[in-house]
């Protein structure tokens, strides 16, 4: 079940990008900053749970995804990265785990592991000294 982001739903600041970039990087703010309050938004309920309660950095403790787009030299570009990286995150917390159910061995499956242990506890024991 792909749960779709509203756009209009996350804030954008335009920030200063960090690194190599010669006298541009230090102009220009083309590196952008996603904030997405969880609590907030139109997801539905156990999304926004499995959200939170995943162990991301990313993740502030008040349910807030905050990320840093600044791989391209535009504006709009380092926007579509954020919202691109913000729908993975979503799409990962709205994939339900199934829930493993414990099985148990049958019966022959039970025979077979008796009767390899008994063969093997013979091989082992005509290792053992020669008597006369």
């Amino acid at each position: 079940m792909a749960v779709a982001l509203v756009p209009d739903e996350v804030e954008f600041t335009a920030i200063r990008a960090q690194g190599p970039g010669g006298q541009n990087v230090n102009k220009v703010s083309n590196a952008v900053q996603a904030r997405f309050d969880i609590g907030a938004s139109s997801l539905p309920g156990p999304v926004k749970e499995r959200l939170r309660a995943l162990a991301d950095g990313r993740i502030t403790r008040d349910g807030v995804v905050v990320l840093k787009a600044q791989g391209s030299r535009s504006l709009e570009r380092n926007r579509e990265e954020a919202l691109r990286r913000l729908q993975e995150l979503v799409d990962r917390a709205s994939v339900v785990d199934t829930v493993r159910r414990p099985t148990r061995p049958t019966r022959a499956a039970q025979r077979r592991r008796l009767d390899a242990k008994a063969r093997s506890s013979q091989v082992k024991a005509l290792r053992g000294r020669v008597r006369d």
